[in-house]
């Protein structure tokens, strides 16, 4: 019997019982899906994470204190990253245009009778060029705000909207940590960055914050939380985190291990990189399993198959077929339920990454690769596991099948 004439057959057979050649094939379909859907959503968190790392600006260095093994080690950092670091950073380092050191607290914010919790951040006017913020009224606060711990305020978009709705803030007062700032400023919306909502948040002179609203909490000076630098342009950034190590180890008395760090955007791109690289080969590892175990359901229903069409099978010997043509229509059923099985979970995956994508910020989309991989080892699987009930049909003696019918 020709191949031809083995698929045929073996269609005509799996037509036949179509509730087992589905239920076969769940497992193929459900272990394609999971896959196509998997990698599409971690591909599409890793192309998130860096296009708002991306959206900084390829200038941006971020000096955070403690250094990653210490981080690693201790969830308690140093507290001697200071202001101080940061005016000796934008006086001696040449490579650098801008500095916006940041010191930020979550606090509870209030307006009359209207209360929200919201990041304060205590930055200096450098903080709108260097993370390429704006306002859409008002002003931000001025370097002499700075130096004379004024009580003024410009507030995120979503606060404006939580405390004053369609009413002007300009010139309202409102309580930070039950002190009274004026409202000089509305922030441009910006958005979220990865997951954290930048408009949810209220920015106040540096000075203002670490007095008024955290205290001193560091022997060094006024301590920052981060401070973000502008490079003068992107051929200065290794220049300047070269620059800016330097200075900060004199003035840290380094000896041995550093007690900051300065990454790029280059640096935080590759962290966010790996991190959701292995995220999405763990995803797919996970979803893989359920392609072994539809094959395992393949195997499973095509040995029922073959004790119940013994009888058709010592027929089919005893009339001339050989135990090739037998393995072949065998084999021939199995790798029809996982293409099938295969094709049909590639169509659901791909649904469930359109929608994930629609639905969500995560640029999720399709991976042509993640496709051809997990039809590709479906059909695999399908031959795989129909090798074993394949060559026990084929092995059957025609007399004893006969018989037993």
């Amino acid at each position: 019997m020709n191949l031809w004439e083995s698929g045929k057959m073996a269609v005509k057979t799996l037509t036949a019982n179509k509730l087992r050649s589905t239920l076969t094939m769940l497992g193929i379909i459900i272990g394609n899906a999971s896959v196509i859907t998997m990698v599409g959503v971690g591909q599409g968190a890793q192309r998130y994470a860096s296009e708002q790392f991306e959206s900084l600006g390829p200038n941006v260095l971020f000096i955070i204190p403690g250094s990653d093994e210490a981080r690693n080690r201790t969830l308690e950092l140093p507290r001697n990253l200071t202001l101080e670091d940061a005016k000796a950073i934008k006086a001696q380092v040449p490579t650098v245009s801008a500095v916006a050191p940041q010191l930020q607290s979550q606090q509870s914010i209030t307006y009359s009778n209207r209360r929200t919790s919201s990041l304060v951040v205590g930055t200096t006017p450098e903080f709108l060029p260097v993370r390429d913020f704006d306002l859409t009224r008002g002003r931000f606060f001025s370097d002499l705000d700075v130096q004379r711990n004024t009580q003024v305020v410009a507030i995120g978009a979503d606060v404006a909207n939580k405390l004053f709705g369609d009413s002007d803030p300009i010139g309202q007062q409102i309580r930070i940590k039950n002190i009274s700032f004026q409202v000089i400023g509305v922030m441009e919306s910006k958005g979220a960055f990865l997951g954290n909502n930048q408009d949810d948040a209220v920015y106040i002179p540096i000075t203002t914050m670490s007095n008024r609203i955290t205290g001193n909490t560091s022997p060094y000076g006024t301590e920052v939380t981060f401070i973000s630098v502008n490079a003068r342009d992107e051929a200065s950034v290794n220049a300047a985190q070269f620059q800016l190590t330097n200075l900060l180890r004199l003035r840290h008395k380094v000896t041995a291990e550093d007690d900051f760090t300065v990454r790029t955007q280059k640096d935080a791109l590759e962290i966010v990189g790996n991190v959701t690289g292995a995220l999405t080969l763990m995803l797919a590892a996970i979803a893989a399993i359920s392609l072994f175990v539809g094959g395992i359901g393949i195997m499973n229903i095509m040995l029922v198959s073959v004790r119940e069409r013994t009888h058709e099978i010592g027929l089919r010997k005893a009339i001339g077929a050989s135990e090739q043509d037998i393995l072949v229509q065998f084999m021939i059923e199995a790798i029809i339920l996982s293409a099938i099985g295969g094709l049909i979970g590639t169509g659901i995956g791909v649904a469930g990454v359109t929608l994930v994508g629609a639905a969500t910020p995560l640029k999720a989309g399709v991976s042509t690769t993640a496709i051809a991989l997990a039809v590709g080892v479906s059909g695999g699987i399908g031959l795989f596991f129909g090798v074993f009930p394949a060559r026990q049909a084929a092995k059957l003696d025609p007399i004893v099948a006969l018989r037993s019918a």
